[in-house]
This record gives C-alpha cells, structure tokens and sequence, in this order.
C-alpha cells in the first residue's frame, strides 16, 4: 500500500508562480504541493488553513510563526523560509513542537537594483511624468534632481550598501555612509567617506538610503527629529526594514513638504490594506516589497526548498539550518 504523500503548503504565492518557479518533481512522489495566493493575516486565518500540512514554505518575515500558532499545529514539522535568518520564527517553540527550521540562500542583487530604481524613478520624477504622457497631460511638468556631484548618504554598509555605494560613485556621486560599527578603514575600502555621526550624514546627504539590519539598536533609527534635519530638497529610501524608520514620522514629512520625497519597499503594515495612508501620501514611490522578487532568486528560494524538502524526506541533515533573527540587508 502506497503512503500517503505529505502536504505542503506554499505561502504568499502572490504571483501564482511557486509551483513553476523550480523544478518540484524530485519530492512530488512523496509530497502534494498547496499554493495560497492570499495572505493570512491573523493567527487564527492561519492555523486553520495550515492545520492540515505538514510542511510550510514560507517568504522572508512576512508569516510570524509564534509559540501559540506552532502549539496549534501537531502535524507541522518541516518549515522553509526565504532568507538565512529569521525573526518572525519562534525557534524555541519550533524545536519543542518538534519541527525543523531552514533556510534559503537569497542574492543581494535584487535589492541594489530596486534601491537604484526607487532612487532614480523619485529624482527624474519617472511616475509622475508617465502618468501625465500616457493620459495626454501637460508635456513636462517636473524638473529633475541630479545624481551627479549630489551626496549620497547610507545608513549600512553591509553587502548591500557597499555595492549601493558603488553604483553611486559611478554616477559620480559624493558617497559617505554611517552605522554605529563603521570604521574609517572599511568605508575607505568600500571607496567612500566616513560620516561623523547619523545627524551629520542626514543633515548634509542629497539622497539617503537605509540599508540596516533591524534590531533593537535599528528600531526606530530615523523618527521625527531625524527626518527634521534632512534638507528640504532630499530624498529618502528605504529597502531594508520599515521599523528602522517611523512611518508615521514620515508621512507627516511627506504631506507637510519638509522633504522632497520618499521610496519605500518595506512597510509597517504588509500587505497594506486598501485605505492604509501610504497609498495617498504625496512625494511618495511605493513598490510592494519587490526587492527580492525576481526570476532568479525566486529559482533559488524555492529551489533550495525542494532541496531541504528532499532531505526532509530521506532522513538525512537539513541543509542550511535557520538561525534566529533579522535577515542581512
């Protein structure tokens, strides 16, 4: 008699392209795959969508998986999150309700290049002016910021904003950057200045851009009287993670026009309900946190899946074990 195959739910499928996005058929013997395009917002959305799988592939941070959720769920044993690190897992309860954590590799490309379109799109004023072309508008109604001999402010300098930086600089940008461990010797090494202090960097950037690991030293990094000392003429994007910067501090910035604008991926609040207020503010470019929702990385995320899945099966080690915590801008 063949045993049943086990069940696998996938998470967050917005795209409707999970099933396609690797090659499944090494476990689909041994494992009926479940796609959930929509989000489950509460605990008790997903304990009962989820109470009958026994493996979740879940993206990024997006799906808390807490004590109470876990002790809801007996039959869970297997749980496979985008990304090497995660805090939205509660690790504790996960080894006591006797379900393994893994990862996924995750490339630091896709991020960069949606940091340069944000950028980019808020200083050529990109929406703006498609908008007005394609509904037969006023022909040119923006003047645009230059990149060239403008400053360059990051927030991080990590993976990420060492190769934002260099893409600075090759627009022949000022490039300096802060984070509480910086040294002069690494920003030299990453060819660019050494802010003295976050307020120096914040007061004298053009452009500024957060590229942080969120922790309790991030949390809350840039409120009020951060914002308060930006120019009026900068700009300010963040890919990294939304509680690094008060949302509402600066969405009050926004519509009182003390800065020039804003590109956000990251949010409080994900998916943003229909009336949430980041959907009408003003100088504001939002994309749905698209920074690593691309073909390739989407190939490895659910390739290493099938992957950890495969072990999983055969008894043998798990690859890439998750460890708790913020992921690694």
């Amino acid at each position: 008699m063949t045993a049943p195959r086990l069940r696998c739910a996938l998470l967050d499928d917005f795209q409707g392209v999970a099933a396609t996005a690797a090659d499944w058929s090494p476990v689909l013997d041994r494992v009926e795959t479940t796609a959930f395009r929509e989000h489950f917002a509460t605990e008790d959305e997903l304990a009962a969508a989820l109470a009958g799988f026994d493996i979740v592939v879940t993206l990024r941070e997006r799906v808390s998986f807490t004590g109470p959720l876990l002790d809801r769920l007996p039959r869970l044993r297997l749980i496979v999150a985008s990304g090497l690190r995660n805090s939205a897992i509660d690790h504790t309860a996960a080894a006591r309700n006797g379900v393994t954590v893994c990862g996924t590799e995750s490339s630091g490309t896709p991020p960069v290049e949606l940091t340069w379109a944000l950028l980019l799109g808020l200083a050529r004023g990109l929406v703006e002016e498609n908008t007005a072309l394609r509904a037969g508008g006023p022909w040119q109604s923006t003047v645009g910021a230059d990149l060239h001999g403008r400053r360059l402010g990051l927030l991080g300098l990590g993976r990420i904003g060492s190769r934002v930086a260099r893409i600075g600089l090759a627009f022949g940008m000022e490039v300096a950057a802060w984070s509480r461990n910086l040294t002069e010797p690494r920003a030299a090494e990453a060819g660019v200045g050494l802010a003295a202090s976050k307020e120096e960097l914040l007061a004298t950037s053009d452009f500024v851009s957060v590229h942080l690991a969120l922790g309790d030293r991030t949390r809350g990094l840039i409120g009020a009287p951060e914002i308060a000392l930006m120019k009026p003429t900068a700009y300010l994007v963040n890919t990294s993670r939304s509680a690094i910067v008060d949302e509402r501090a600066l969405l009050d910035a926004l519509h009182a026009g003390r800065i020039a604008g804003a590109g956000l991926d990251v949010f409080d609040l994900e998916p943003l309900p229909a009336d949430h207020p980041v959907r009408t503010a003003p100088r504001l470019l939002a994309t749905p946190h698209l920074g690593y929702v691309t073909r390739a990385n989407y190939a490895t995320y659910y390739g290493q899946a099938v992957e950890a899945i495969a072990s999983f099966l055969a008894g043998t080690p798990v690859p890439r074990l998750l460890a708790a915590g913020p992921g690694r801008p």
